[in-house]
């Protein structure tokens, strides 16, 4: 089978593009780093791949508010492409600034399941007024016939690295925060090393309910705060020479791009 596609969107201000597409390489995909610019132009060009990523960074600097102006841009230029995209089976994954586009441009997290567009949630300053940076551990939310299509195999528990400043994740209301645990979207929390709840520095935002990271309900777009793709390699993780439950070779953030990979395979 050819290998699946996956675009990686930059755009001014993107710095986390190229290490994406490596994670994707690695996991067998053929990532393609493609300016927003160059997509509006031919905007059919989504239809050739499987995957689209949008990468960590800062895009447009995040004036107004972080992801704000890409959402906007992409809400008014590819709004009816990447609902086709999605509709089609494609998948999305948004990581850190991505995930912040995801939520404001209204495709994350769609607990209606219709991509209907409505903004539900936002990510806003983290409660410790700065930028956080250092490794956090996740907690798996959902497992079995609900579990979101790229956390398959991964422990219950993970450690991986976080890097912002506006990560704190607020439902919009509190149906949405009961319809994000009544659908499973919420797939993954911040907790302490023992998979407990830990507060603040363990949640390094303030995430309502320790969230950090919610899929669609099918489960196919995923978003989240913290950084897979800098844990693709056991050598990446500041504990590996302390630890005895690290795999020598793949870092636990590579197998979210695995699953992305195999979905299709």
């Amino acid at each position: 089978m050819a290998s699946v596609r996956a675009l990686i969107l930059r755009t001014a201000g993107t710095n986390c593009d190229m290490e994406t597409g490596h994670a994707f390489a690695l996991a067998g995909a053929k990532p393609e780093l493609i300016h927003i610019n160059a997509l509006i132009k031919e905007k059919s060009v989504l239809r050739e791949f499987r995957i689209l990523a949008l990468p960590g960074g800062f895009s447009y600097g995040d004036d107004i508010a972080s992801g704000k102006i890409l959402a906007n841009e992409l809400v008014n230029t590819l709004r009816d492409e990447i609902r086709d995209f999605v509709r089609r089976g494609g998948l999305v994954i948004g990581i850190c600034n991505g995930f912040q586009v995801l939520v404001k441009m209204g495709l994350l997290p769609d607990t209606s399941g219709n991509i209907s567009g409505e903004v539900e949630a936002t990510l806003a300053l983290n409660d410790s007024g700065r930028f956080e940076s250092r490794w956090v551990y996740l907690k798996k939310c959902v497992k079995g016939k609900k579990e979101c299509v790229w956390t398959k195999g991964l422990p219950d528990v993970i450690h991986i690295p976080v890097a912002h400043g506006e990560g704190k994740f607020i439902p919009r209301d509190r149906k949405v925060l009961s319809d994000l645990n009544d659908n499973g979207q919420i797939v993954f929390r911040y907790v302490d090393k023992s998979g407990a709840e830990g507060g603040y520095p363990h949640n390094p935002n303030g995430s309502i309910e320790d969230i950090a990271g919610v899929s669609d309900p099918g489960g196919k777009i995923l978003g989240l705060m913290p950084h897979p793709e800098r844990n693709f390699t056991f050598l990446q993780d500041p504990n590996w020479f302390r630890s005895q439950k690290i795999i020598k070779d793949a870092g636990v953030g590579l197998q979210i791009f695995k699953n992305g990979v195999n979905f299709f395979k």
